[in-house]
């Protein structure tokens, strides 16, 4: 869990009753001091927030490059990741990013564009 570093700051894991979520999986989370928490049976629209992430994930940036090999598929999601926390403002957040504004932001100036793989994915801001 570790390796990856994506489970941190959670406490709580949410998942399926699929069989790959097996009680040693369950052992494996606990043991890392993370809480497994089981959805419903027959409960298709509970996860719908989980679906709707990794569905932009797929859309926005692994399914625009080729990704060769695990290290690979991490570090593109972890850029996404990256991109979607701290660079990409959302609607339902008051077109804030979720990481929050830094508080030193210019109000007039240059505007830079930043760019992640290759362009794929882009933020603006201006220059500090």
């Amino acid at each position: 869990m570790d390796d990856c570093g994506c489970l941190r700051e959670v406490k709580y894991v949410i998942h399926d009753r699929d069989g790959k979520y097996c009680p040693a999986f369950d052992g494996i989370l606990k043991s890392a001091g993370k809480k497994p928490v089981k959805l419903p049976t027959q409960s298709p629209n509970l996860n719908a927030f989980a679906e709707r992430r990794i569905l932009s994930c797929k859309t926005e940036c692994t399914r625009r490059i080729l990704v060769i090999g695990e290290e690979g598929v991490w570090r593109a999601v972890q850029e996404y990741i990256a991109h979607h926390h701290t660079e990409r403002p959302h609607q339902g957040l008051g077109n804030v990013v979720p990481a929050g504004w830094p508080d030193d932001v210019p109000s007039d100036g240059r505007i830079e564009c930043r760019e992640r793989f290759g362009g794929l994915l882009k933020s603006c801001s201006r220059a500090a």
